[in-house]
């Protein structure tokens, strides 16, 4: 019953917006989980307008009361959007976006930000995710107490402290996250009402937004968004002065521009059948990165990786070899890669990606080959480049090597130490095998009680699994052995 007073003051305010959307939309609440969709009550086509929505009606830090102050004290980026959005969040009933925000939850609590470090060191353990969601705890924390808790004090308005404290810009963060939109360059990004509303769904998008402006030009705009409904408040307000006027000026802000002129539009990009649900894309992402922005992920998801850290490289390679030998081969693969790539001069290499489908980047493949030739071969190619020879005279050219033919670089030890890297990499998991990831994650139900859970088996066997192909990558075809043919330090391959 409080879901359906929810919603329908949720409808009324889009109608007072100026927010429309076709009747051939069904907004529903999920009574399992409080999640909201969008399904369709009869066949849509492509090239439907399904929804317009005002920029204005976007909550924003341009279109929040709270703007100038949040532009006078230089808050910038997803910090001052966060400031907005606590600010309007403590209005209550006074806010222009409440009968929006009284939808929404209050956090997005599948959002690893928002889980405690217990369950970030259980349930992450050897993730992509692990070290990175506990950074940005600390960093979240430190902006809070470094630029919130001074803005709060120093505004020429009073605010509560209460309504801007640690909990609540964490929450404001991952509900961020989460739901935000890039708008365009006069609004920045926002929460867009009704766009959050659509789910996502790896390379299925149903329905894409364009921004329309005033000399009828339309431009593509990111789609970021949508984690859901888990708000059990009650209320379903009937006094329509709480409801801002499409026509309103919400904050001043007398920049002339026109929210029936200046909009978002909707529009299917292809056919959904009736009693179909709807989707948006957030993009083309893995599960770390679904995870760690939206709370979710998604089973056999194509744009999953696995990064290898310089460190485990290094760790290998000492375990094989002098500190100095390690130090000098990685400084030589370094210069080699300034000299092919004079663009990364200024940026530092920290890992390796390993595609969905185990292949290695190229530059981890050249700097094991690099660490484990022979002595007087890599004196040959050091001297030779050197003395200004474009790669010297290794019995490999390294600079003639790419991504479509680096099977070359797979010797016999290159294998083994991609076999040794891989495994160094594996133990970042603990004491649980594969075997357990997969037993559990099928255990696991994907509901309310255990989605954390879930989720994390889900990217853990997702990694784990490329690791597998990886070995497999190591183990077997595609590689070469190289021998000198004798002319100019050139080079040939022969099969084995």
């Amino acid at each position: 019953m409080a879901n359906s007073r929810r919603m329908r003051a949720f409808k009324r305010w889009m109608k007072y917006q100026s927010v429309e959307y076709s009747d051939a939309l069904d907004l529903i609440i999920q009574q399992e989980d409080q999640q909201v969709s969008v399904k369709a009550l009869c066949d849509l086509h492509e090239g439907d307008l399904i929804a317009t929505i005002p920029k204005r009606s976007c909550l924003t830090v341009k279109s929040s009361a709270v703007c100038h102050l949040i532009e006078d004290f230089c808050l910038e980026g997803y910090m001052a959007l966060s400031v907005a959005l606590m600010f309007e969040k403590s209005l209550g009933q006074n806010s222009p976006w409440y009968d929006y925000l009284h939808l929404m939850p209050d956090c997005n609590p599948d959002v690893p930000l928002l889980w405690s470090l217990d369950e970030i060191d259980h349930l992450l353990m050897g993730t992509e995710l692990h070290k990175t969601v506990k950074e940005d705890k600390a960093l979240v924390y430190d902006d809070w107490k470094a630029c919130i808790v001074p803005f709060v004090e120093s505004a020429p308005i009073e605010l509560n402290p209460e309504d801007f404290g640690v909990e609540q810009y964490f929450a404001a963060k991952s509900l961020i996250s989460s739901r935000s939109f890039q708008i365009d360059d006069h609004y920045g990004f926002g929460m867009v009402p009704l766009a959050d509303l659509f789910n996502h769904k790896t390379n299925a998008e149903d329905v894409h937004f364009t921004s329309v402006s005033d000399d009828d030009t339309s431009e593509n705009i990111e789609e970021q968004v949508v984690e859901d409904d888990d708000d059990d408040r009650d209320g379903d307000p009937q006094n329509e002065s709480n409801v801002a006027s499409p026509k309103s000026d919400f904050n001043g802000d007398d920049d002339g521009v026109s929210p029936t002129t200046e909009i978002l539009e909707m529009i299917m990009v292809r056919d959904v059948k009736a009693g179909a649900e709807v989707f948006n894309t957030y993009g083309s992402m893995g599960n770390a990165a679904l995870l760690h922005r939206y709370g979710f992920t998604k089973p056999d998801n194509p744009y999953d990786i696995i990064n290898i850290d310089l460190d485990i490289v290094l760790q290998w390679s000492s375990s094989l070899f002098s500190s100095r030998h390690t130090r000098t081969r990685l400084s030589f693969w370094k210069s080699l890669l300034h000299l092919h790539h004079p663009e990364s001069q200024n940026q530092q290499i920290e890992y390796f990606e390993i595609s969905y489908e185990g292949e290695p980047e190229l530059e981890l493949l050249k700097l094991i080959f690099i660490i484990l030739l022979p002595e007087k071969e890599y004196n040959d190619l050091y001297h030779g480049v050197s003395n200004g020879q474009k790669f010297g005279k290794s019995r490999i050219v390294l600079g003639e090597v790419s991504e479509t033919n680096k099977d070359v670089l797979l010797t016999e030890n290159v294998r083994r130490g991609l076999l040794s890297v891989a495994d160094i990499r594996e133990r970042c998991y603990g004491l649980r095998s594969m075997e357990d990831d997969v037993e559990a994650l099928r255990k696991c139900c994907n509901n309310v009680l255990e989605k954390k859970l879930y989720h994390s088996l889900v990217l853990r066997v997702s990694e784990r699994r490329i690791l597998e192909k990886l070995r497999g990558y190591a183990g077997g075809g595609g590689g070469g052995r190289w021998i000198n043919n004798g002319c100019n330090g050139s080079t040939m391959k022969k099969n084995v």
